[in-house]
């Protein structure tokens, strides 16, 4: 059986649905969806899957179902490795190989024992191997011999990290596998964006209900923390000291210390969040250089983590280009009371140490300190979350950047609509006089942006298309989250068949490519050129993130769940 086939039998079994699947595999409904279809499957031995797995277990349980974990884990399994091999992606990623390596064909065929002809009818997907895994297993085997020492070239390839220890596994799984190294990653960051809401996780939380605690005359004193468990109390004591001033200068955060072994501290993490979520509460605002210089799936895990308090609009992250350190690793906290410096030696976490400062003195180095770092560091994301000063500067900067542009759109664009079908739509939804003016100046102003920008350059908006049965099911908003217009604004089926009318022959160098299913409900994702990707999220509160880290544009840039329609 397929593992469409074997899912959807569990959840026939399970007398379930794909909303309890996704709520108890924290996977989105959207994906469940995909996965029941056949559309998409989740990587062997990935996250997601493990996740999947003791979703339908948990489910199992709560409904007394004498289904072992074990049972569950080997049928999906084993449906997974018997799925037909993609003839097409490897002959694809083995001509990418090629290319970018610059391999010599018949030196290559000598080496894997494979006459030269047929390799190169393989490459261009003439012929199929009829042993794919054997062969695919020498290839790995022929690069890592032969082009270990062009690590750059591959780490672009398959965007992800590859040393001696795991560049077998990555390469081998690249080759044989229709999904990209990662793009499991680049996935269930986009979905968490997509899914989350601010106001549900705010009250999972009860943030409302936090009280920022006070101790009149609380002073924290100088200490140092020795090994990994007194470490931990040291980062505490930093946000207890924190929160517990009368200071509200901002917090800066900056390690690239190992995180396995805080990590595997369930409690110690729920307090050092509890921490952060008064630090927050309080009003602070944290400026983070985030540590890039790791594997991929690694960084979009730190960063999918990071979510809730992005969402905030109170964090700016930042991070390092190029640095490479494989000797020390170290921690910066500063905040206006304290500061929390921290050490070891790469390997020997456990040896390590941390010094909390509160001297006056001294604590000026470690804010200096911390300034001299910013001035050294680059944006990774800006974040906006409310039509101010600088998110209008950011709108007029970025339509002067003459770059073709791809988007994917969970409505029509606002520039394409007519002036009195717009008129139209705002009366019979009952907007203000104010708001209609507003509304109407933006349509204006973006028109004349997006023409002038259409003189030298491509706009490619993928979207979904919707019919008169969908508008039965789901309701169809106007797409105004440029303004931060957070007011639903629906359209009535002819409305919207009027809008997409006027969209379809709006410009020559703007083109509309019709998606078979939505890609998300809830945010947009706007991709220009190779110089930053911007995700606009709708659903309340209205945020902007404009991501400039070249990895993650890359990565987004080719992720197949976007570009498979194109």
């Amino acid at each position: 059986m397929k593992f469409n086939e074997v899912l959807n039998n569990y959840i026939s079994i399970l007398n379930s649905s794909s909303k309890e699947v996704a709520i108890k595999s924290n996977i989105s409904e959207s994906v469940i969806s995909r996965y029941r279809r056949g559309k998409r499957k989740p990587k062997v031995n990935g996250k997601q899957l493990n996740d999947l797995i003791n979703g339908l277990y948990e489910i199992s349980v709560s409904k007394n179902m004498s289904i072992k974990k074990e049972e569950i884990e080997k049928n999906i399994n084993d449906s997974l490795n018997e799925e037909d091999f993609n003839y097409e992606t490897f002959s694809k990623n083995l001509n990418l190989l090629i290319k970018a390596l610059n391999i010599n064909i018949n030196d290559m065929s000598k080496y894997i024992m494979f006459d030269s002809s047929y390799i190169s009818r393989i490459r261009y997907n003439k012929s199929k191997p009829s042993n794919p895994s054997e062969l695919a297993n020498k290839i790995t085997n022929y690069v890592m011999s032969k082009y270990s020492n062009n690590l750059d070239i591959l780490n672009s390839l398959i965007k992800d990290e590859l040393n001696v220890d795991n560049m077998y596994n990555k390469l081998f799984y690249w080759l044989t596998s229709n999904q990209d190294y990662g793009e499991e990653n680049i996935s269930n960051f986009l979905n968490k964006l997509d899914s989350f809401d601010l106001n549900n996780y705010i009250k999972s939380i009860k943030f409302d209900e936090l009280k920022v605690p006070s101790i009149p005359f609380y002073r924290a004193k100088s200490k140092t923390y020795y090994g990994i468990e007194e470490m931990k109390k040291g980062e505490l004591d930093f946000f207890k000291a924190t929160v517990l001033s009368k200071n509200n200068d901002d917090i800066f955060m900056c390690s690239d210390m190992p995180m396995e072994d805080m990590a595997e501290d369930i409690d110690f993490g729920k307090k050092w969040m509890f921490g952060i979520a008064l630090c927050l509460k309080k009003g602070l605002h944290l400026n983070i250089i985030h540590n890039l210089d790791r594997p991929f799936n690694e960084m979009m895990l730190g960063l999918e983590s990071w979510i809730p308090i992005y969402m905030t609009g109170q964090i700016r992250p930042y991070y390092f280009k190029n640095l490479k350190n494989t000797v020390y690793n170290h921690l910066n906290y500063v905040s206006g009371i304290a500061a929390l410096n921290g050490e070891c030696i790469t390997g020997e976490h456990n040896k390590g140490k941390y010094t909390l400062i509160t001297d006056k003195k001294d604590l000026e180095y470690y804010k200096t300190k911390s300034k001299l770092l910013l001035n050294k560091a680059n944006s990774l994301m800006d974040i906006y979350t409310s039509y101010n000063s600088e998110f209008i500067q950011f709108k007029n900067s970025d339509y002067n950047i003459h770059e073709n542009r791809k988007r994917y759109i969970y409505s029509l664009p606002l520039f394409t609509i007519s002036e009195e079908l717009l008129k139209k739509i705002l009366k019979r939804n009952k907007v203000s006089s104010e708001d209609v003016k507003k509304i109407l100046e933006y349509r204006k102003e973006e028109l004349l942006n997006v023409n002038n920008l259409l003189k030298t350059n491509t706009i490619v908006d993928n979207l979904f298309i919707y019919d008169e049965k969908d508008f039965k099911d789901k309701k169809i908003t106007l797409s105004l989250e440029n303004i931060f217009y957070d007011k639903a604004i629906y359209y009535n089926y002819n409305e919207y068949c009027e809008h997409l009318k006027n969209t379809l022959k709006f410009n020559e160098n703007y083109i509309v490519n019709e998606l078979k299913e939505r890609t998300f409900d809830n945010i947009s994702v706007s991709i220009v050129g190779k110089k930053y990707v911007v995700i606009s999220k709708k659903q309340t509160p209205i945020i902007h993130f404009v991501i400039r880290h070249p990895k993650l544009v890359d990565a987004i840039n080719n992720f197949k769940a976007l570009v498979k329609e194109d």
